[in-house]
């Protein structure tokens, strides 16, 4: 688990090792040499746009802060060790897994198409016109991130965590959200054509003028969500709605099975050509839906 004292640790060693003095790490940031004393006792750390330009001073990456990171700055020889080891040549050792850290960064116009192993945590960051295409960022934990405008296209988020985030104007297409959770965040204007929801979780979030056209909804499960301006189509197996709000959504040329609606009103929710079976026929009546463009799966 990453800590104060553990990044103040971290700041001080890598301070010594480029010889600078608090003072004059402080004149380069411009902060106050008491805050710096303060980062390297582990009482306050520094934020987000700090840490980056901290990474820049000590000649360091964000990985340096991170758990998993060797406690010392390694020198080459060390380094070249290290890759010795994890490409398996000590007999009876498995090939070591590389982990990223890349919390509380500010990445803006970064291209990290097809990176791999990201399984740890990518949290308050702010991440602008970045490009994640083709990557492995599944079982990630995305928490208090600000996502403007990136591209995570054909990505495998599965099993990933996303809270309390604002997810603006980026593409998701193609992406395998499979049993994937969000939670209290904000998703606007994004793009999920192709995505595969499968046993996805969103709960206690809002989803508004996304495009959803050709996703895979099965076992999917929304909780107290707001819906504005979506449009859902293809097949709904096994979904839930439960306690949400609809403006401005549309169900067409979709098929509807199994599907559990539970709220007060269902009357702003529009179906165009769309076929459902008894027990969500039931539900959507039960709402109070306009059935109109609904026909009854009867076999």
């Amino acid at each position: 688990m990453v800590t104060a004292i553990m990044i103040g640790n971290k700041i001080s060693q890598a301070r010594k090792e480029k010889n600078l003095s608090q003072a004059q790490l402080a004149q380069q940031l411009s902060v106050s040499s008491q805050a710096v004393g303060k980062w390297e006792r582990g009482e306050s750390m520094p934020d987000i746009i700090t840490f980056n330009r901290l990474t820049e001073i000590l000649g360091v990456d964000l990985n340096y802060f991170s758990e998993s990171y060797p406690s010392a700055i390694t020198k080459k020889a060390s380094a070249d060790s290290s890759v010795e080891q994890s490409t398996g040549s000590l007999s009876g050792k498995q090939e070591k897994k590389l982990g990223w850290d890349m919390s509380c960064g500010n990445w803006v116009d970064a291209d990290f198409s097809g990176l791999k192993n990201l399984h740890e945590k990518f949290s308050a960051s702010n991440m602008q016109r970045c490009l994640f295409i083709d990557s492995d960022i599944s079982g990630l934990l995305l928490k208090s991130n600000n996502v403007d405008s990136c591209d995570f296209s054909n990505s495998d988020i599965s099993n990933s965590l996303i809270q309390s985030s604002n997810l603006v104007n980026t593409f998701f297409s193609g992406c395998s959200m499979k049993g994937a959770e969000f939670s209290s965040s904000h998703i606007k204007g994004c793009d999920f054509t192709g995505a595969d929801f499968t046993g996805a979780v969103i709960k206690t979030s809002a989803l508004l003028k996304n495009t959803m056209a050709c996703a895979v909804w099965n076992r999917t499960a929304f909780y107290t969500t707001q819906f504005a301006d979506i449009v859902f189509d293809g097949t709904l197996n096994n979904c839930s709605f439960d306690n949400c709000q609809f403006s401005r959504v549309t169900f067409q040329n979709a098929t509807l099975t199994n599907t559990f609606f539970k709220n007060k009103s269902l009357k702003r929710i529009r179906f165009i050509d769309c076929k459902v079976d008894k027990i969500t026929y039931s539900f959507l009546k039960n709402g109070k839906a306009d059935l109109t463009g609904i026909t009854l799966i009867t076999s």
